[in-house]
């Protein structure tokens, strides 16, 4: 049972009373000094900590034009005050998202600006002392970054950056969140968030195979480590192992073996996920990306296509080729990288595979689009894409596909509310709370056009719907992976 009030779902959305302190008891677990070696930083708070943390923030001010930009820009219109999910969900007015930049742009304006050093009290200026850190601590891991906000902001300040600036300088002095650096910390050490040995994940995938293989007749493998595949497949580790993931893994496996495509996993860089972003720690970051394009040289592969997982395709479209690149000895025919749902979409087109919506008999579904594909990518050769094609390959899969309201989906899209490294049981009333903006726009749909179904395309929707959806009334196996739906409609074997 939860042990705070699960909020009440609205007919229509509703803009919370303020309700000051209401989330500021939220915390993650502070990181243990194991987890913060690991990743370079200190094992705890360093006792010159104010001094370091101005250091960090000048260095980073310095170092991204970007955040000195958001800190000068904002003139406090109120454009940006509704749209935070968390806020809607908490009404605690910390969350707005002009207040939470404002804990990181008082203490920027006291140490870096002229008017914060001669009149603080005219200008908001603020010294970051133990209270302030506290409310950092607590305030930015109540952030996504899932850029909503941004979308509606006049001069586009992204709180995100803001967020990731913030975490980054607790880090640097020794106050990390445990969630986030450790499975940073078992990337860097095995290859994947889970920890899982290659012996482990060898298992799995040979079981996979071998259901696959009671159930359809065919010879569906789940190929690992094999050179001179076509195909390296990078995917969130959360595919190997939990429903709705891995029912994706094996859509993923069944597009391949229909499309005459060989493949393979690799167990150096099993994993797609980079948390390192979160922690907006460029060094981790490089260190996790590094490892694909080392699997990638040592599998002699043409092509990368990464999994179903929101920001490790925001890293991969955005950051990639800066992180591990150049990646010119990939085959130059085909997109680098490239999304599961790009090579999908584009087999459906031609006909190279054939789907049958009986597959899927008695599902009306919708899609959730996840906050790094909606807002920080693109998929597809045109703008947009990464809107039109996720829906087009349901489209192909079920009897009837419904969107949710459009000021809910697409760029406007709510987050899900887990994203952003806060996908963790000591966030589980922010997660519920954040949760509440796309409950409503589902609980619609639900009732207006019969939804049985909620797609998306990223790990951590999915893993946080699991959990949070039973909270609102609905099924937990109401989610449901886009390559879940392509599995049960693809017709294996000859296609004519």
């Amino acid at each position: 049972m939860a042990d705070f009030e699960v909020p009440v779902l609205n007919d229509i959305p509703k803009t919370p009373e303020l309700a000051p302190g209401a989330s500021a008891h939220l915390k993650p677990f502070v990181a243990a000094p194991a987890h913060q070696e690991a990743l370079g930083f200190p094992g705890e708070l360093v006792e010159d900590w104010h001094d370091k943390a101005i250091a960090k923030m000048g260095d980073l001010l310095g170092k991204y034009r970007s955040l000195q930009v958001y800190m000068d820009a904002c003139v406090k219109c109120g454009a940006c005050t509704d749209k935070c999910h968390y806020f809607l969900g908490t009404g605690d007015p910390k969350n707005m998202p002009v207040a939470r930049q404002d804990l990181f742009r008082s203490v920027y304006r006291k140490h870096f600006t002229l008017g914060g050093k001669l009149f603080p009290q005219l200008v908001g200026a603020k010294d970051l002392t133990r209270e302030m850190l506290d409310d950092w601590y607590s305030y930015f891991h109540q952030c996504s970054q899932c850029r909503r906000c941004s979308v509606f902001c006049p001069y586009g300040i992204d709180t995100a950056e803001v967020s990731m600036a913030a975490r980054e300088v607790m880090d640097h002095i020794g106050l990390g969140q445990k969630y986030c650096n450790e499975i940073i910390g078992k990337v860097h050490k095995i290859g994947n968030n889970l920890g899982l040995p290659e012996p482990a994940l060898a298992d799995t995938l040979e079981g996979l195979a071998e259901d696959v293989k009671d159930e359809t007749g065919h010879d569906v493998l789940f190929p690992l480590d094999v050179e001179g595949a076509d195909v390296l497949l990078v995917t969130p580790s959360a595919d190997f192992f939990a429903e709705p993931h891995v029912d994706g893994l094996i859509g993923y496996a069944k597009v391949f073996h229909q499309a005459g495509v060989s493949w393979t996993l690799s167990s150096k860089a099993s994993e797609a996920a980079n948390f390192a972003m979160f922690i907006g720690s460029y060094e981790n970051m490089v260190r996790v990306a590094r490892r694909i394009r080392e699997a990638a040289i040592e599998l002699k592969v043409k092509r990368i296509i990464f999994g179903e997982c929101g920001h490790a395709w925001r890293v991969a479209y955005s950051f990639l080729n800066t992180l591990a690149g150049p990646w010119d000895f990939l085959d130059p025919r085909y997109p680098r990288p490239q999304h599961i749902l790009e090579f999908t979409h584009d087999l459906i087109k031609r006909g190279g595979i054939k789907l049958d919506k009986s597959g899927n008999q008695g599902m009306v579904l919708t899609f959730h689009d996840s906050c790094n594909v909606a807002r920080a990518s693109r998929m597809g050769d045109m703008p947009g894409g990464q809107f039109g094609i996720p829906r087009e390959v349901i489209a192909a899969c079920v009897p009837k596909f419904v969107d949710m309201h459009p000021d809910t989906i697409g760029e406007k899209t709510f987050c899900c509310g887990g994203g952003g490294g806060l996908l963790t049981d000591d966030l589980m009333e922010i997660r519920v709370k954040g949760a509440q903006p796309r409950a409503e726009a589902l609980k619609a749909v639900v009732e207006q056009e019969g939804v049985t179904h909620m797609a998306a395309i990223c790990a951590i929707c999915k893993s946080q719907f699991t959990k949070v959806l039973p909270k609102y009334g609905f099924e937990m196996d109401m989610i449901v992976s886009v390559h879940q739906l392509v599995s049960k409609a693809i017709l294996l074997g000859n296609n004519d």
